[in-house]
């Protein structure tokens, strides 16, 4: 029932037609798409009368974030910093930001919870971080009600390309090798992108303490090599593996409780890791146009 207006810069982090092909599952008759910096004069015209801002918009990625950190910077950062600026000024009532758990870095307890240390171990995470927290310092100090979300491994249909998730689907049904950094033993709280979409809803759509807080995680950890088990038993293919050196700045393990979120909202992950796969390959396969048949 609400109006919608999506605005991305198209980035040249992935490829643009797979943005597009993603943007095109949104042809809905209350959404809107504006190709702009969402800190730029164009995006700022669109805030006007804006309830809530979802703001999702980052440049992602641990292992790039070492070589490019002018980048992540002026995306994950400063973006930020201007949009919270024109939150503001628009006067928009709820601004949700994307956190994401790279902001605890090795937690020294599991499952983590928002009260934890946070050490981020890579130039990615601490840019989220400093976002975050710019997101709770304008609730604060200038009243804008915001609520930061820790997003813990998100995966699902519409994953990127540079995912694991993804590019495990897609290496069992064309017979690539997977390129594995370290030797799967790794732990992620795996979280399914419409649960996620539901938290990023919910907190636009009620009235929370400036400033909050939330992680949002299945509270299910599981490893990278039960992941590959799991691709492997729904698509009847064997997964090639290229085991490499673990990528300087991944932790070994993330897991966290929603147990906050769960109190304030009702909110908790409903899709199960193996439901997930389901649906991202089912979605993998008919984008290779493989419906029907195992590759």
């Amino acid at each position: 029932g609400f109006t919608v207006v999506g605005i991305d810069a198209f980035t040249p982090y992935y490829d643009r037609t797979t943005k597009e092909r993603n943007l095109r599952t949104l042809d809905h008759g209350n959404f809107r798409f504006v190709e702009a910096c969402v800190d730029s004069a164009a995006a700022r015209v669109e805030l006007d009368g804006a309830q809530a801002i979802i703001h999702l918009a980052a440049q992602p990625g641990v292992r790039d974030s070492w070589n490019e950190f002018d980048t992540y910077t002026e995306l994950n950062v400063l973006a930020t910093k201007r949009l919270l600026d024109f939150a503001l000024d628009a006067g928009v009532h709820r601004f949700v930001c994307a956190s994401s758990s790279s902001v605890y870095g090795d937690a020294p307890a599991y499952p983590t919870s928002e009260d934890a240390p946070t050490v981020p171990r890579s130039p990615y995470g601490i840019t989220k971080l400093a976002a975050e927290r710019l997101s709770v310092a304008y609730a604060l100090e200038r009243g804008l009600r915001t609520v930061s979300l820790r997003f813990f491994t998100v995966f699902g249909p519409g994953q990127r390309p540079d995912m694991a998730i993804e590019r495990l689907i897609r290496a069992a049904h064309l017979g690539d090798t997977f390129p594995m950094f370290g030797d799967g033993s790794q732990i992620r709280d795996f979280t399914y992108v419409g649960d996620v979409a539901r938290a990023n809803a919910m907190c636009a759509l009620v009235d929370l303490p400036p400033g909050t807080v939330f992680n949002v995680c299945s509270e299910a950890p599981t490893t990278l090599n039960q992941v590959i088990e799991i691709v492997e038993t729904i698509t009847g293919s064997e997964v090639r593996r290229d085991q490499g050196a673990v990528s300087v700045g991944d932790v070994r393990r993330t897991g966290g409780t929603a147990a906050r979120i769960r109190a304030a909202l009702g909110w908790s992950a409903e899709t199960s890791i193996d439901t997930g796969i389901r649906a991202q390959e089912l979605a993998v396969r008919e984008r290779l146009q493989l419906v029907g048949a195992r590759a």
